[in-house]
């Protein structure tokens, strides 16, 4: 697998049609990246139901179809993570596979990465290879234009409080609105070095 994606940031990115071009940004196919098994089940009943309506979820199933579910997590990182009340199951399982294989994951799950940068190991391993929302819709506005992602954004339903912000009609530059996040988010989860931090990460 090329690249992880967690639950939350699949349905951002794909409720917005910015999914394709998100994994493109990592040269990767969606064939080629790896989601966790419970995604089409949490799309068909539960909070994400609730959350995007009918009509997106059921664009969105496919979607998720396509993507191959991650397989069993690799033990000794999944031990690492037992026992932290900030990282769920789903997300220990998405961290613990992607340490093992050094592969890059995108999730905006940022309550999980402040526990996960208090563990040596995962920030070693991590490090340049976590990729936030901010960081990658800032990836798309540099190869889309701020424009096309506003338009995408505001073309279905997004719940994403960021999102609505950065790309609200009273955001004359997304761009910086972004970066300002991003800035946030790089001193909040210091050591653990994020994506789109570094030139040539896009």
């Amino acid at each position: 697998m090329r690249l992880l994606v967690d639950s939350d940031a699949f349905c951002k990115l794909a409720a917005s049609h910015l999914l394709l071009d998100a994994v493109a940004l990592f040269h990767a196919e969606l064939g080629e990246c790896g989601r966790l098994p419970a995604l089409p089940h949490m799309l068909r009943r539960g909070r994400l139901r609730q959350a995007y309506g009918d009509n997106t979820c059921e664009r969105l199933i496919p979607l998720a179809d396509s993507i191959p579910p991650i397989g069993d997590p690799p033990i000794s990182w999944l031990e690492e993570l037992a026992g932290i009340p900030d990282i769920d199951p789903g997300e220990a399982i998405l961290f613990a596979t992607a340490a093992e294989q050094r592969t890059p994951v995108i999730t905006g799950d940022i309550r999980s990465l402040v526990a996960l940068k208090r563990l040596p190991n995962f920030c070693e391993s991590l490090n340049g290879r976590v990729a936030v929302l901010e960081a990658v819709l800032l990836g798309l506005c540099a190869r889309l234009g701020s424009a096309t992602v506003r338009a995408r954004i505001h073309s279905g339903p997004q719940p994403d409080t960021v999102m609505q912000i950065c790309f609200s009609p009273g955001t004359e530059d997304p761009d910086s609105a972004l970066r300002s996040y991003l800035h946030l988010r790089t001193s909040e989860l210091t050591p653990l070095a994020l994506w789109g931090t570094q030139e040539d990460d896009v």
